[in-house]
């Protein structure tokens, strides 16, 4: 065989080689960041559920999906670090849970897709243009809902048949402060309740607000979404405790953490539904272009181990209407 022959067939293996090595390779997988400002351990259930919904859609963490975790650890000031480390990483998007993760997402990328797995008021926060039409590059799950504030009213007064008074603990510059106060009105009328509302923006506002409530003559206690309660949620259940206050509460996590009453969107099942939008952004839809989602499955939860604290007796009527006892 001459030395021509041999380096042609050498020149053929080596090529048909390097096609074969590079059609071995693996695709690029899609690389998704999950920002939170709790920790990991507090985040388990919801963490859980979006994972389950991306399995249901075909993708399993680790063989054709990689996530990024990032926690602020209650810490929320980290929140702006931890979202420039995930642009930095250049991920595919960003899962952000609650408007204070959102927030900062924002402010470090508009380019980057974002998914809300929950908001409190996505027009209201300037995330979204409109539910309808977001317009840019966030999209996702709202937890807002029409009658909601009129629905937790309903039901203390079920819990307090003569409840004649009830102090709403909100923070005037979240942007759905003013909004469920709004809702709160008509409903409040009708049931025979007066509202009387205390701007909490701090932790050192919450005391003051509740010592105002009980020289008020508050019966019952109403708290809308911020993020000061989620940070001082130990100080606002000593104080409810303290003054013997029914409370309802405006996420599931609180009365899983020690509050009464929780009525509201089904939060777990908001963060599966998160996975969907995953789903659509990787395989080329924008978020501008996907309607963000109101929730459609709503949940009663009261903890009786709560009620014993305030020596609260549920009526059975109320707690045969609940989805979870808390026991």
């Amino acid at each position: 065989m001459s030395r021509k022959l041999l380096k042609c067939l050498l020149i053929i293996l080596l090529s048909t080689t390097a096609n074969l090595a590079e059609a071995q390779q693996p695709a690029k997988l899609p690389r998704i960041g999950y920002l939170a400002g709790a920790s990991r351990s507090g985040n388990t259930v919801r963490r859980e559920a979006f994972l389950q919904g991306l399995r249901e859609l075909g993708y399993e963490e680790g063989k054709n999906i990689l996530i990024e975790y990032r926690y602020a650890e209650g810490k929320f000031d980290r929140l702006p670090a931890l979202s420039a480390e995930l642009v930095q990483l250049k991920v595919d998007l960003i899962v952000t849970v609650g408007t204070a993760s959102t927030r900062p997402a924002n402010d470090a990328t508009r380019t980057i897709p974002i998914v809300m797995a929950q908001d409190s008021d996505p027009v209201g926060n300037g995330f979204v243009t409109s539910l309808a039409r977001p317009g840019g590059n966030i999209s996702g799950l709202s937890q807002m809902a029409p009658d909601l504030a009129g629905k937790e009213l309903e039901l203390l007064k079920d819990v307090l048949p003569k409840l004649s008074r009830v102090v709403v603990l909100g923070t005037s510059n979240s942007a759905s402060n003013a909004q469920a106060l709004r809702e709160m009105a008509t409903p409040a009328k009708a049931l025979g309740v007066t509202i009387e509302y205390q701007d909490v923006r701090n932790a050192t506002d919450l005391e003051a607000a509740l010592a105002a409530a009980m020289k008020g003559r508050a019966e019952a206690v109403l708290v809308l979404t911020s993020a000061v309660f989620t940070i001082n949620r130990a100080q606002l259940f000593g104080l409810v405790v303290k003054n013997r206050l029914p409370a309802i509460y405006p996420q599931s996590d609180y009365v899983d953490a020690g509050g009464l009453m929780f009525y509201g969107p089904n939060v777990t099942e908001m963060f599966r539904r998160a996975a969907t939008y995953v789903d659509k952004i990787l395989k080329g839809n924008k978020p501008a272009d996907l309607p963000v989602e109101q929730p459609k499955k709503f949940e009663f939860i009261v903890n009786l181990k709560a009620a014993k604290q305030i020596r609260l007796t549920i009526p059975p009527n109320v707690l045969a209407r609940a989805d979870r006892v808390i026991r």
